[in-house]
């Protein structure tokens, strides 16, 4: 019982658990920043579903970067492509993402709380693998654009068309 125990709480082999733990923790801060401006505007994805997504991707990279780690036994082979993980991250953000989209007649709406989630994972994927500096820098850029530009874009296409953006 004891070795199963150990087996299956084993320390992680590619890092050290802190700097996991903070990975996970800076994908959290950083995707509550997006949803956070997201759940100001009242849209369906907010604070909680861009947390979880940044943290969700920085958790997939910190386990594949384990995964690079493993010891397979010499007669298999182990194949290693980073790119998957981006695939299926993006793929499976994607996903939420499209939920998010709504259309009726000629007006979209959600396309751009689609691209914050997006955003979020990559937030994410840039946390889990440690660089957390293009990460920050990405959710500066993703705040501005997401704030800033509605503010300065917003009031004059509400003069030309009263409908609501997104």
């Amino acid at each position: 019982m004891s070795e199963l125990i150990q087996a299956t709480f084993r320390p992680l082999q590619s890092m050290e658990l802190s700097v996991a733990t903070l990975r996970l923790l800076l994908a959290l801060i950083l995707g509550a920043a997006i949803g956070w401006e997201r759940e100001r505007s009242s849209r369906a994805a907010g604070l909680r579903t861009h947390m979880l997504i940044s943290m969700a991707a920085a958790l997939f990279t910190v386990i594949a970067t384990e995964l690079t780690h493993m010891r397979a036994d010499q007669d298999a082979s182990l194949q290693i492509d980073p790119l998957r993980l981006i695939q299926a991250v993006t793929a499976g953000v994607a996903f939420l993402a499209a939920g998010s989209i709504i259309t009726k007649g000629a007006t979209v709406r959600g396309i751009t709380t689609g691209a914050s989630m997006w955003l979020a994972g990559a937030i994410g994927l840039a946390c889990g693998t440690g660089n957390g500096t293009l990460a920050a820098v990405a959710a500066v850029f993703g705040l501005l654009v997401l704030g800033l530009i509605r503010n300065v874009v917003e009031p004059q296409l509400s003069q030309d068309d009263p409908s609501p953006r997104d």
